[in-house]
């Protein structure tokens, strides 16, 4: 499992971890059953504190997406395989819209691409 945190991004790190987690499962990584490192480890290994590891653990819990138990660690629940499909139906739907919206403004691909990874300016 490969999680990697951006400590200069606007986005917290509890986000960056759970969100890393989620796309795992989104992405068939991670399956039902599948148990995630243990806080503690994961925290020593991204070098962020360990509350900031339950935070994202907390969150993903709250979406039904792991299942925490004390003493026994995280895993992926069973019900994380629904929730993939919906949320990739979900993610889909966005991005054709995007893809459309790009489209009728006449931008490239690629120009579509750059605006997406920049700071969200309009292209000039």
């Amino acid at each position: 499992m490969l999680i990697t945190v951006d400590p200069g991004s606007p986005v917290g790190l509890a986000d960056q971890i759970a969100s890393s987690i989620r796309g795992q499962i989104a992405a068939g990584d991670l399956a039902a059953g599948d148990r995630l490192p243990p806080a503690r480890e994961l925290a020593r290994g991204l070098d962020v504190n360990m509350h900031t590891v339950l935070r994202a653990f907390a969150a993903l819990q709250a979406e039904g997406l792991i299942e925490v138990r004390r003493g026994r660690g995280a895993q992926v629940t069973e019900g994380a395989a629904g929730l993939q499909s919906s949320q990739w139906a979900e993610l889909a739907g966005l991005i054709e819209q995007v893809r459309r919206c790009a489209e009728r403004l006449g931008l490239s691909e690629e120009q579509l691409i750059d605006h997406m990874t920049s700071t969200g300016k309009a292209p000039s």
